[in-house]
């Protein structure tokens, strides 16, 4: 008797133990806020990428071009 009201009382606490538990709910949470930092990061790349990308070519479109005329005048 004593023995089964003991086993009740471990499978209560377990049971309590396991519903008070959130770290599941902790890891869930922070999956989802790194994807979403992971996806709005994607989104910025896609958003600004065209606009670097341009702004290289005309930077070296510029040095190309300063390079070509003034190499002369440095000799």
């Amino acid at each position: 008797m004593i023995l089964r009201r003991d086993l009740k009382m471990k499978l209560f606490n377990f049971v309590r133990k396991f519903r008070n538990d959130e770290d599941g709910a902790v890891t869930v949470d922070w999956v989802v806020l790194t994807a979403a930092i992971v996806g709005l990061g994607i989104a910025v790349i896609m958003a600004v990428g065209p606009g670097i990308n341009t702004a290289a070519t005309d930077i070296a479109n510029q040095l190309s071009s300063a390079n070509a005329s003034g190499a002369g005048a440095l000799q």
